[in-house]
């Protein structure tokens, strides 16, 4: 007898489907999503199986909510697992929510999403040919400041030269460790051993490694490079959770300046794209990452 794996719902009638390039100036320079628009029918193996075939990141599945105060809900699911929260999925899955029609801006221009993490807000500012929108994220908390002892990290950091922030373990949900650079070309010219940091990932509990530097005379204030090995993934082109994570860390350090509360990002040129990631940190504290979606693909899933 044949195995034909997890049990697949069959479906009479194709679905919705949609690629999405988050925190893109233009198409092809983020960091690509897979959305599927009608969920229904569909059970958790088979949206483990769907994500596992797109073999992205993550893919997400739109549907209705099922909390009175959301818009809409999502799920999201990595090629291995189903998971709380990510930036980027967030915000293309509200860009495919907005496309389809699915989801409509509410009150003070703000759709509220539904996901394992909570009711999260989503702001949406510009015309709908160049808008922007920026999720709230579940803010980081500075767990330690790394110590003579964490062998693996300092291991996955011999030979790069640190800026002034002694590298640091945060957690939001998710933990990252995060390490500034003294410049950008040190993070421009990085290179990562991925067995260091996959063991640095494996002995903490942690995504991986996220390195950054200051920049001057750039439109961006901060270059990025994340490195998430702990899920199988050798660099993140563009990574709102992890960016989230280090205005967090920055706020919570006191060393926020010369970069102001509102800032932006350059991720993934090392990986032949060019992301921009817009932070923000309100009044209250709240972290903000936000950027331009393009759908580049569009058309039915027949599962």
């Amino acid at each position: 007898m044949i195995n034909d794996g997890p049990a697949l719902v069959s479906a009479t009638k194709p679905r919705g489907f949609s690629q999405v390039d988050v925190f893109s100036p233009r198409p092809g320079q983020g960091n690509p999503l897979a959305v599927v628009h009608v969920s229904d029918g569909l059970d958790t193996a088979s949206m483990q199986a769907i994500a596992n075939w797109t073999n992205l990141a993550e893919t997400t599945f739109l549907m209705p909510a099922t909390l009175a105060e959301a818009d809409y809900r999502v799920r999201i699911f990595t090629t291995r697992q189903e998971i709380a929260f990510a930036g980027h999925p967030s915000i293309g899955s509200a860009h495919a929510a907005l496309a389809t029609g699915l989801a409509t801006i509410g009150e003070g221009s703000i759709l509220k999403q539904e996901c394992l993490a909570g009711v999260l807000p989503i702001r949406v500012t510009g015309d709908p040919d160049a808008r922007t929108l920026s999720v709230r994220v579940p803010r980081s908390r500075i767990v330690r400041y790394a110590a003579d002892g964490d062998a693996a990290l300092w291991h996955a950091l011999r030979d790069c030269r640190l800026g002034r922030l002694p590298p640091a373990l945060v957690e939001g949900g998710r933990r990252w460790w995060l390490a500034e650079m003294a410049g950008e070309a040190d993070v421009r010219t990085m290179q990562p051993d991925s067995y260091a940091i996959a063991a640095l990932a494996k002995a903490t509990g942690s995504l991986g490694l996220c390195v950054f530097a200051r920049c001057t005379g750039q439109a961006h204030g901060l270059v990025v490079r994340a490195y998430p090995l702990g899920v199988g993934l050798n660099e993140d082109p563009a990574s709102g959770a992890a960016n989230a994570a280090i205005a967090a860390f920055l706020d919570e350090a006191g060393a926020l300046d010369g970069l102001g509360r509102a800032y932006r990002v350059s991720q993934g040129r090392e990986m032949s794209r060019d992301a921009q990631l817009q932070l923000e940190i309100d009044p209250e504290g709240q972290v903000w990452v936000g950027g331009q979606c393009h759908t580049v693909v569009e058309g039915s899933l027949h599962w």
